[in-house]
């Protein structure tokens, strides 16, 4: 007979109970990192309704849509799949009293509770941080807006793209006014949420470290403009510094130089020479030497201030090359540098396949899903890949047995629509 597979083992974070009500972005992103490292976490999603599908909104947003064995679209967007694994799904509607109490019920049981619903929504339904953490005073209770719970913009909506213009974001980024394509631009990926994600996930692990210490949980008050206005950086610094802001360079750096994309010969590449050392052997290597001679290039300072006179010049010598000639020259003479990949070329990146970036789990509707990795590397307790991003409603059932309802209660609850009709036959094992 053949052994049995050894069991993983247990995550960092096994034990950790997670009570996820958040959606689209931010809080499944902090969630789901949660969950890569070991926590349960059990989502909480809107049931269906006449004039709804239920559910986490992003759900619905696609295309594209995950394709079934024959080669249709499910009702599994993408963008949903990228944020949820490793994840239970149940549905409640919290706007009736009784799934209120079953929210309760399940905060009492959790070690986390993480919630993006406008400020004083929550307080509404009886569940607010005061309430719950009044329940289970060993609740970390995370809430994640888009300007926080204090201030005079706190009843406002948050979403990513206003929020970095608000923040200053696009002011930074994009071409330069003065140039062909100039003006303000979003960064390609909701950067805002996910750094607001992850801020959140530090946020909690700490907040956990104190509650393993004392006994005392607490309330933690995450906002997208917060995290937005922290993410500049050395350009909130330069401000601070300053006085004066910074305004958009395009690809280039504001602090270095040379530290941009230059054409080449046959199209794109990246020079990041971060130090003077590098500078030299850019040089050597663009047979140049006498530029990293020259006192007002020698240093990085000099370089900022001649950005203006030194760029076209480097910039007349990399369109000779082709852009494999430059790349392999400069990475010989290790001076950074990089190429400009789209996504298939990513994900054939023999590094990128090397440390394990794309990940595969079998799924209702698909025998290998393939999903992004978790980027964490850990050599004793690895996130790990157990779950994939679930239906909706697919656990309920069984969520709902381990609080300690009988099959009776979830039967009713389930007919009156508190949990979403549907719930038992929704949930299938994975």
């Amino acid at each position: 007979m053949n052994a049995d597979p050894p069991l993983p083992p247990p995550g960092a974070l096994a034990g950790v109970r997670v009570l996820d009500l958040s959606r689209v972005l931010a809080g499944p992103w902090c969630t789901q990192t949660l969950a890569d490292l070991g926590a349960e976490v059990v989502k909480v999603e809107r049931p269906p309704g006449p004039d709804h599908p239920g559910g986490d909104d992003t759900r619905a947003w696609g295309p594209p849509f995950l394709k079934d064995r024959a080669g249709q679209d499910t009702a599994e967007a993408a963008y949903f799949l990228g944020t949820n694994r490793n994840k239970r799904s149940v549905t409640i509607d919290m706007a009736r009293p009784e799934g209120q109490d079953l929210i309760r019920r399940m905060a009492v049981q959790a070690d986390v509770l993480v919630e993006n619903f406008k400020v004083g929504d929550m307080a509404r339904h009886g569940l607010d941080a005061a309430s719950l953490l009044a329940l289970n005073p060993r609740l970390v209770y995370c809430s994640i807006t888009g300007f926080g719970q204090t201030g005079p913009y706190r009843e406002r909506a948050g979403y990513d793209y206003a929020i970095q213009g608000l923040g200053g974001l696009m002011s930074v980024t994009g071409e330069r006014d003065d140039l062909p394509g100039g003006g303000p631009q979003k960064v390609g990926v909701a950067v805002a949420d996910l750094f607001t994600g992850l801020y959140a996930t530090v946020a909690i692990l700490a907040a956990l470290r104190h509650r393993d210490a004392t006994g005392q949980g607490q309330a933690i008050d995450m906002a997208l403009l917060d995290t937005q206005v922290a993410m500049l950086a050395n350009l909130g610094a330069n401000y601070l510094a300053t006085g004066q802001a910074p305004r958009r360079a395009g690809n280039a750096h504001q602090n270095i130089v040379p530290y941009q994309v230059f054409e080449v010969a046959d199209g794109h590449l990246i020079l990041a020479v971060g130090n003077d050392g590098q500078f030299q052997r850019f040089c050597g290597v663009a047979g140049c030497p006498e530029l990293a001679a020259d006192p007002r290039f020698a240093r990085n300072a000099g370089r900022v201030r001649q950005r203006a006179l030194l760029v076209p010049l480097l910039a007349e010598r990399l369109r000779q090359r082709t852009r494999a000639d430059w790349l392999a020259a400069l990475e010989a003479a290790k001076v950074p540098c990089g190429p400009i990949n789209d996504l298939h070329e990513v994900f054939a990146d023999p590094q990128v396949c090397s440390r394990g970036m794309q990940a595969t789990v079998a799924h209702p509707h698909v025998d290998a899903l393939a999903l992004v990795a978790s980027p964490i590397k850990m050599s004793l307790t690895p996130p790990q890949l157990l779950r994939a991003p679930p239906l909706l409603g697919q656990h309920t059932d069984e969520v709902l047995a381990e609080l300690g309802l009988t099959e009776e209660q979830r039967l009713r609850l389930h007919a009156a629509g508190v949990t979403g009709a549907g719930g038992v036959q929704a949930d299938v094992k994975i």
